[in-house]
């Protein structure tokens, strides 16, 4: 591949949203159309790593076909059913979907999640109220990897490869690991071996540089 196919890959790569990642993974293993895909991407559990509509699974589709990473290879009737439009994956969605991945997998993306920025502002409540509430986040937190460990126990049962569900391990792990900082957390709140100040946080910022101001 020359320097400007390679160029030319990731700066389709680069467009591929995460559900443009499941479609054109769906379609490495065969052709299919959009509403089987939508079938084995919820029958899956892939929507617990995606957000998974029709619509927007479609409006995927199409962007895809309009860059060329997939194809259509037919239509077709079956019985009273709408016609469906069956799509398999070009040598440029293979290239895109192994670019993307690849990307992915070892640049870390600031994704600027919301629940640090609560914790930043959770010194504007009071202090046995934050308590109670980051309980509650660990009580769902808790229901989240019991479903999780459910599921990684159901794909061990099925002998599915570990290889296919690494994802799972990935969500324990982090659900663990949050679960018991946040658990060390309320435990120093209620203890008061976190101090609850109620002063500004200017009044432990350095005064500007007048002459650089």
């Amino acid at each position: 591949m020359s320097v400007l196919e390679v160029k030319h890959v990731g700066e389709k790569a680069s467009i591929v949203t995460p559900l443009g990642i499941a479609v054109l993974a769906l379609l490495f293993e065969r052709p299919m159309h959009p509403y089987e895909m939508y079938q084995l991407l919820v029958q899956r559990r892939e929507d617990r790593n995606v957000k998974v509509r029709p619509g927007s699974l479609y409006h995927t589709v199409d962007r895809l076909q309009e860059r060329k990473l997939v194809r259509s290879t037919g239509t077709n009737r079956e019985g009273n059913r709408p016609e469906r439009t069956t799509y398999e994956v070009t040598d440029s969605g293979r290239a895109a979907l192994t670019a993307r991945i690849s990307e992915i997998l070892a640049t870390p993306i600031r994704e600027y999640p919301l629940f640090p920025v609560a914790l930043a502002e959770a010194h504007n409540i009071g202090a046995e109220v934050v308590a109670v509430l980051l309980r509650e986040r660990i009580d769902r937190l808790a229901k989240e990897l019991d479903e999780s460990a459910a599921l990684g126990e159901r794909a061990a049962e099925l002998a599915v490869p570990r290889v296919y569900w690494l994802d799972v391990g990935y969500s324990r792990a982090v659900l663990n690991a949050e679960i018991e900082w946040l658990r060390g957390l309320v435990d120093e709140i209620e203890n008061g071996a976190l101090p609850w100040l109620q002063t500004s946080p200017k009044t432990y910022l350095p005064e500007p540089d007048q002459q650089n101001g």
